[in-house]
């Protein structure tokens, strides 16, 4: 969600600034401004829409070498430029980002700021009025800024800027993510580490409710109560072309593209000297102590946890669970006797199944974190940690971290089986490869995908997305892409459901798009297919190969039948995209969605 930068050194910051808040703008977005101070004060520049936007107002005059930016994505106020931050006090003297939302702001601003006029709708302004209120009762900035934090519920990453001090960027976090960065003149702070790769890829992870003064030339971290931590830096291992679009003319494009080089180095990264596939023996030894695991996510890792599900129960063969994290987290139910939780998010941050995990760590419980962001907050927090070996993300609509995350899954099931004596009948590395190549030839098939859409989405107002088995679990995800980039109400269903109600929505021409991989209920499906054509509905027959029939619209390569969620929904992928393309959407950057959700 919202995204924070800072730069505080010799050079003029408001250019690095700009770029930096550009590399957050795959979070999700509506405002952005940003804050710069030099000796003459502090100046904002904040605009509703996109950082060009912003660009257009900054002026270029200005010279300073201490700022702060952010991108914003309502949750208190309309998206407006008032509502944008910078925030500042009513003398101009603080100036404050946040990325988070204050749960008490309310009270706050009750018992505190009665007699204080409020410019914005926002949960964030009080908390610079708060800092500003104490410093006028005799406190200094960091000890009201110390205050200030003690007083908040909710979360919070915050940078603050002192008019009277512009040699100093206040830093604080409490369950939103910001890491500080450091240069040999400057130091930087970044909600991703993408943000500032820029001028450093030397970061140093901050923790909940730790207080962090920064200069150009030292970081000083501090917990709430004033204890001083030392910290070592890590080295952010992300490539600078890997977050460019290069010739594409969408980071979504290319990260569909990209599938078939992210198996191959899943398949790599998890292989040992003897080609055999492992994951820390650890891991296999807490998998085999449980006697029920439990898949905790969100969204399109909800999606691939259900997949998951089934790679787990039927090839290592213990009982799983899948959980919405927003639902588990304050309806928790009955568990078993030895659980072992699972936590899938592409970005590590994802709050709501962070909320579960602090939940499951107080009751005692060992959770894994499957995650495309090492140092994610999940990943920090749980007791293991497996890599999707994906590389960033930026689309807002997840691709290759979604069949990543099934890969690993897969790799998961296989290792424990093992370790169990469990026989296998395939050999997952020759299979994870054939889908590899599989991925491939879907991914040179663009234009018959972009044919797809176009007779079949190019004017629907809605769409529906039917499957069996595993089928329905990919019908799943393929009507979340469509919706999440083109607008058009889409929903997936198992098969069998239709007749029990949702066969009433078929009208004359609604698109049906079908999942035929799966050879036990092929014949079910295209039954359910012949339902909804009789009361006059459009179908999408996608089917592998040795299931066709003629009327099918696409046959998707062979491949292992319960490996083929990693290629059947490429086409869904590809169909979103052009789909959205042609409606003129904006692909990568979906109204209303942030690509990191970081708030509740």
């Amino acid at each position: 969600m919202c995204g924070i930068v800072g730069y505080i050194g010799n050079l003029d910051s408001k250019e690095i600034l700009l770029k930096g808040l550009e590399k957050l703008e795959y979070r999700g977005y509506d405002s952005a401004g940003i804050a710069v101070m030099n000796d003459n004060g502090v100046q904002v520049f904040k605009e509703k829409g996109r950082i060009a936007d912003l660009r257009n107002i900054v002026d270029e005059d200005v010279v300073a070498n201490t700022g702060i930016g952010h991108t914003r994505w309502a949750t208190h106020g309309v998206p407006s430029t008032v509502n944008a931050h910078p925030h500042q006090s009513n003398s101009g003297r603080f100036t404050l980002v946040h990325n988070g939302v204050i749960e008490n702001y309310d009270i706050l601003k009750r018992e505190y700021l009665q007699g204080v006029a409020l410019k914005s709708d926002t949960d964030t302004e009080i908390i610079v009025q708060l800092i500003e209120l104490f410093v006028n009762e005799g406190s200094y900035t960091e000890e009201a800024f110390r205050k200030t934090l003690t007083l908040l519920k909710g979360s919070y990453a915050i940078a603050l800027l002192d008019a009277e001090n512009n040699e100093t960027i206040f830093v604080a976090k409490n369950k939103s993510p910001l890491l500080v960065g450091l240069g040999e003149t400057f130091n930087v702070v970044a909600s991703d580490a993408m943000a500032m790769l820029q001028v450093t890829d030397q970061y140093v992870e901050l923790m909940d409710k730790e207080i962090v003064i920064v200069t150009k030339d030292a970081v000083k971290i501090q917990t709430l109560n004033g204890e001083e931590i030392s910290r070592d830096p890590y080295t952010a291992e992300l490539d600078a072309s890997d977050i460019e679009k290069g010739t594409y003319p969408h980071y979504m494009l290319k990260e569909i593209d990209e599938q078939p080089l992210v198996m191959r180095k899943i398949i790599q990264k998890y292989q040992d000297d003897n080609g055999e596939l492992t994951i820390d023996q650890e891991i296999v030894e807490a998998m085999n102590d449980a006697d029920r695991i439990y898949i905790i996510a969100a969204g399109t890792s909800y999606h691939a946890g259900l997949v998951g599900k089934q790679f787990i129960e039927k090839i290592a063969k213990i009982p799983v669970e899948v959980h919405i994290s927003s639902e588990f987290g304050y309806n928790i139910p009955l568990l078993s006797e030895k659980p072992l939780f699972i936590f899938i998010s592409q970005s590590g941050e994802t709050a709501d199944s962070r909320a579960v995990l602090v939940n499951v760590k107080e009751m005692g419980h060992k959770a894994l974190t499957i995650t495309n962001v090492p140092g994610s907050t999940l990943s920090r927090e749980a007791d293991y940690t497996l890599l999707l070996h994906a590389g960033p993300e930026i689309a807002v609509a997840s691709t290759k971290a979604y069949t990543a995350q099934i890969a690993v899954l897969s790799i998961l099931a296989e290792v424990t089986a093992k370790s169990r004596g469990l026989e296998l009948n395939f050999n997952l590395v020759q299979e994870l490869g054939i889908v590899a190549n599989a991925m491939e030839v879907l991914c040179d098939a663009k234009e018959d995908f972009e044919d797809i859409a176009r007779k079949f989405l190019s004017t629907t107002r809605n769409a529906f997305f039917i499957g069996r088995g595993i089928d329905y679990y990919v019908g799943l995800e393929g009507a979340l892409k469509l919706k999440e980039i083109s607008y058009i109400q889409a929903e997936g269903f198992a098969g069998g459901e239709l007749k029990h109600g949702t066969i009433a929505l078929i009208e004359n021409g609604t698109p049906i798009i079908a999942l035929a991989t799966q050879e036990s209920v092929n014949l079910s499906i295209r039954g359910n297919v012949k339902e909804v054509v009789a009361r006059g509905a459009n179908p999408c027959i996608i089917s592998m190969k040795g299931l066709e029939t003629e009327e099918d619209s696409f046959i998707i390569p062979e491949v292992n039948e319960l490996l083929t969620p990693l290629i059947s929904v490429i086409p869904l992928q590809l169909i979103s995209y052009f789909a959205a393309l042609h409606r003129e959407c904006d692909v990568d950057k979906p109204r209303n969605l942030a690509k990191s959700v970081t708030v509740e």
